[in-house]
């Protein structure tokens, strides 16, 4: 920990400039560009991180169509894949393929429409 506290101080930590990104959250932020040694740091409209999108706005609208796209697509695959549909078979698919999709992240979404008070 010692040594690593010093590389941080004196600068010869390896620091991978292509995976760092910039994100600028809220309304009035200046926007600063930002800059490592001589390399300017890539500035993102829109950063996705553990699956989810997220925009300077923090706004979900982007992920929620992107998954319903998904789960379109998924009950496309199912209408298209199957001659007769009795819903004993429709439902388990639907719960199986389809539904995780939709359910991914709802807590984080569901944050953003509340009326109330958490």
């Amino acid at each position: 920990m010692k040594t690593a506290l010093t590389g941080l101080r004196s600068g010869h930590v390896n620091f991978m400039k292509a995976k760092c990104k910039v994100l600028h959250l809220g309304q009035g932020n200046p926007q600063y560009q930002y800059r490592q040694r001589d390399e300017w740091i890539e500035n993102r409209p829109v950063e996705k991180d553990l699956g989810i999108l997220v925009d300077g706005k923090l706004d979900m609208s982007q992920q929620c169509a992107l998954a319903a796209q998904k789960a379109n697509r998924i009950l496309g695959c199912i209408k298209r894949g199957m001659v007769s549909r009795p819903r004993e078979v429709i439902l388990p698919l639907y719960s199986t393929l389809m539904r995780p999709h939709l359910e991914y992240c709802v807590q984080l979404w569901g944050r953003q429409y509340k009326t109330w008070p958490c």
